[in-house]
């Protein structure tokens, strides 16, 4: 993908994302409203968790796959925020130790590498990543790994097809150059690291 179409795929994710989260906050305040007139069930709340976990993978989405002003840096609270909310019911767990704001790009190559970490651990795991003096590290670990080598190997120059659901590995080498970033990989049965 040319490094013009990547960008106008990221305003489309822009788009999409800012569209998009109007409405799911306007159901999410209506369900407080039942909440708040007592009239609230287990089927108000099944809503709450489905409009919060929506809310959460938008936030997430708007930064790995949405515009990357050079200017524009994120603060690490709301990165916690994200992660926290994204993960809030699952198995796997983010540690964002990055201290201070940091430029929006790294930190959408840093979200679109956390989704293709989250593609190679089904059962759940912990994802750290750290930053010193500019180099960036993503450590995964997990009792067992789900690994498709062909899509990993897109880090190094491969073609492998990829899905919609995989899209990340196609995005995350061309962010990466667009940064000025070489995506170094090592792996095993329990671990990924990612250094850029």
């Amino acid at each position: 993908m040319p490094h013009d179409t990547a960008e106008l795929a990221a305003l489309i994710g822009s788009r999409m994302c800012h569209d998009l989260i109007s409405p799911i906050g306007a159901i999410g305040n209506g369900v407080e409203l039942l909440e708040m007139a007592g009239t609230a069930g287990p089927e108000v709340t099944l809503i709450a968790e489905s409009v919060a976990a929506a809310n959460a993978r938008i936030r997430f989405f708007r930064i790995a796959f949405g515009a990357a002003p050079q200017d524009h840096r994120v603060g690490p609270s709301e990165v916690r925020a994200v992660l926290s909310d994204l993960t809030r019911a699952g198995r796997l767990r983010y540690d964002w130790q990055p201290a201070g704001d940091q430029p929006r790009g790294l930190v959408k190559l840093a979200f679109l590498l956390l989704q293709c970490c989250e593609s190679a651990m089904p059962f759940g795991g912990t994802v750290t990543i750290t930053e010193a003096d500019g180099h960036w590290r993503l450590a995964a670990r997990a009792d067992t790994l789900k690994i498709d080598a062909a899509l990993w190997q897109r880090f190094e120059g491969g073609g492998a097809p990829v899905s919609a659901a995989q899209v990340q590995f196609a995005l995350a080498p061309i962010e990466a150059g667009a940064l000025g970033r070489a995506l170094l990989l090592e792996r095993d049965e329990t671990r990924i690291d990612i250094r850029f």
